[in-house]
This record gives structure tokens, sequence and C-alpha cells, in this order.
């Protein structure tokens, strides 16, 4: 049974759905597009859709006004008080105000974010180096070598749903370890063109779910069930199910239906994402796994590569994303930032031009930052002994950063 909310608590989820709808309206025109998962009422939606838009500086207005009056346990107020300070930096931000970039993402995410400093990445290239086969060329022509090596073009991804429901099935036999899961679950795959991400989960309530995939760009099987795990479980889908279960099925809380993507819960997502393959695959576990069911049956002979050390160089790697993003709040040229993306990140000519369009899209520095602060906190918080506990934590809590930075 749901628990009764009192009726001043009603309203304001009310007015705070209503307000994270209205920033996202403001931000579908850009070239961000919606920055919003909503689950709540229908009607709340249409009332947005239906009204003027509201002027920036109105919203955070709005903001101001949720933040005076919260009728909430301490406990609960901390994380809504959270959420709605992100919804009012953007408002702002939209209006018109200049936050430098560190307090931006203060305010929305809720981290410290700093420039990074470059042997970090030195690191990560030397492991990269280690990790995959040799060969001749650049560091980052062997990794792309390597990433052509066990790749699906685009004209052969009509087996990928089928490989993809393999590595769910495995995903979720392994979460189900950590926390029980429903035995009806259904996951899908589905191929998508037109889309500006390479994959994405999808919970759409109840007990279904899809995985999107870009069928625009090649798929490297060996990132199987990197993406899998990631998108699904223990990752987007696995905490957006068990969230809605637990949290908003059996105790009430209507806002976890409203998931603002540019807030410090997006850091905790990502975070679990970018390290669910590692939690459900130890080791060496993912790699033997995708040798035995995906990768010997079409022909990818063992090449000596370590996929479990690569990712975690492209986790690491996502830092290199974080100071682009600065370097661009600075106003770098568009050839500097390609040329640092180029260097650090190992990207192609071609890919590094397109991701500097995309870091000076609204919200786009706050999305990178949330990915690379999101993976180096959980990297730190999961090391302990308690680490299927804190897995769990993760999927079944509203966490904040600030509780993972906390002792214990």
């Amino acid at each position: 049974m749901t628990p009764t909310q009192h009726p001043s608590q009603q309203q304001w989820l009310r007015d705070f759905a209503l307000l994270a709808l209205r920033v996202n309206r403001r931000m579908e025109g850009s070239a961000t597009g919606t920055v919003l998962i909503y689950r709540g009422p229908q009607e709340w939606r249409t009332e947005t859709e239906r009204e003027e838009p509201r002027p920036a500086g109105q919203l955070a207005d709005d903001a101001d006004e949720l933040l005076a009056s919260l009728p909430f346990s301490p406990e609960r107020a901390r994380y809504l008080t959270a959420q709605v300070r992100a919804l009012r930096a953007v408002a702002r931000r939209l209006a018109g105000e200049e936050l430098p970039l560190p307090a931006y993402a203060r305010e929305c995410l809720g981290v410290t974010a700093r420039w990074l400093p470059e042997d970090l990445f030195e690191d990560a290239h030397a492991r990269l180096d280690a990790a995959l086969p040799r060969g001749a060329g650049s560091l980052s022509d062997r990794l792309h070598a390597w990433q052509s090596a066990h790749t699906l073009q685009p004209d052969q991804l009509e087996v990928l749903p089928a490989l993809v429901g393999r590595a769910v099935a495995e995903t979720r036999r392994r979460t189900s370890a950590f926390v029980p899961l429903p035995p009806d679950e259904e996951v899908r795959c589905r191929l998508v063109s037109g889309v500006r991400f390479r994959a994405a989960g999808d919970h759409e309530g109840g007990l279904r779910s899809t995985i999107h995939i870009n069928r625009d760009l090649p798929f490297n099987l060996a990132d199987l069930l990197y993406v899998v795990a990631h998108e699904g479980h223990p990752g987007h889908i696995a905490e957006s199910l068990l969230k809605e279960r637990l949290l908003v099925d059996e105790r009430g809380r209507t806002d976890q239906q409203i998931r603002f993507m540019l807030a410090p819960s997006f850091v905790i997502s990502e975070g679990l994402g970018l390290h669910a393959q590692d939690i459900v695959f130890p080791g060496d576990e993912a790699q033997a796994w995708l040798t035995d069911h995906v990768l010997g049956a079409r022909g990818m002979a063992p090449d000596g590569s370590d996929f479990a050390a690569i990712h975690r160089v492209q986790n690491t790697l996502f830092g290199v994303w974080a100071n682009a993003a600065f370097l661009a709040a600075e106003g770098r040229t568009d050839a500097e930032l390609a040329r640092y993306l180029s260097r650090w990140a190992l990207l192609s000519a071609t890919d590094a031009g397109a991701a500097v369009g995309s870091l000076r899209a609204t919200g786009m520095a706050l999305y990178v930052l949330a990915y690379f602060h999101g993976w180096r906190l959980l990297d730190t918080w999961l090391a302990a002994p308690d680490r299927e506990e804190r897995v769990r934590r993760l999927l079944t809590e509203q966490l904040l950063p600030a509780d993972l930075e906390m002792p214990g």
C-alpha cells in the first residue's frame, strides 16, 4: 500500500513536477534536447504543453518558492533540495546568468569539478598500451585497430538484438545475486536511427524496458557487456525498475518519477552505469563470457588484449572530456578543443570534430562532468568490504554525491 501524503506534500510535489517539465520544455529546443525522465501524471505534462512557455527568470523564482517551503522530513528534504537547486541553476543559466563552470557544476551536480592533471591521462595511456595487442602505429591507431577487429558494421547489425538478449539474460542473472529481480521482467532490444546516443536503456514502467542501439554507428562486440550492463543490469534499467517498485509503489516517493538529468542523482546513475560491467563481471570474466558466447562464434579469435583494462582506461578518459568542457567554457577555439580530444582521448579527427559541437551545446558540459566524476566517486566508494551492500544501496536508495563522500 502506498503511504498517504499530506495535502501540502501533494501540492509541493505537483509544483516540483511542473517546474521540471517547464525547464525541460525550455531545453527541448536546444541542441541538448530533453533533460527529463518523466513518469508522473500525464495531465501535468499536458498542462505544461498547452501553456505559453514561462520565462526562465520566472522558473528560477518558482524554484526559490519550492526551496522556501519543503514539507518533508529532513532526510527527504535534503534530497529534494538538491534536485530543485539543479533546476534553479539551469533556469538561471537560461535567463542569462553565467556562473563559472565549477560553481555551475556544484549547484547542478553536487560535485567539486576542477581541471584534471594530464598525468592522469598519461598513466591511462600507459595502461592502454599494455592492454592492447602489439602492433604498428600510434596508441590511437592501435586502439582503433582493436575496435575495428571486434566491430559489427551498420549493415551487420541485424544480429545484434539476439546478442543483446543473451547478454541481458546473463547480466540479470548476475545482478540478482546482489538484489532480487522480478522473474517476469521483459527487456527488449531495438535498433534506432537518427539519434545522438550510441545506446540508451529505457524503463517503460512496470516490468517492460528497452535497450535502444544506434543502428547508424558500428558496434564493437568487445563492448557488448559494457553497454548492456550500463544500460540494463545493474545499470539504468535495473535502477529505474527497482526504485519505482521500492520507492514509488511501496513508499510513495513519487518524486522518483521526475528525474532531472542535470542533477546530483544523474551523477550517481552514470557512475553506477560505468561501473556496472565490473560489478557483475569482476576481473576477466566479461572477456571470458564474450569469448565463449559471442566472439568465438563470429570467428573473432583472442588477440591477447585485456578488455577489462581497456574499459577502465575508457572510463578514465572521460576526464579528457571534462577538461575539454573547461576549455570550451574558457572560450577556446574549435580547433583547440579538437586537438585536445585527439591528443588525450585518442579520438580520430572526424570524431573529435563532431565532439566539439556536442560539447558546446547547452548542458553538455554538465553531462561530461557527471560521467567522469560519477565514475571516480563510485570507484572510491565501492572499494570497501561491504561492496555488495553498497551496490544494493545504489539500486534502491535516493543517494546524493555528498553521501558517497562521507566516511563509512
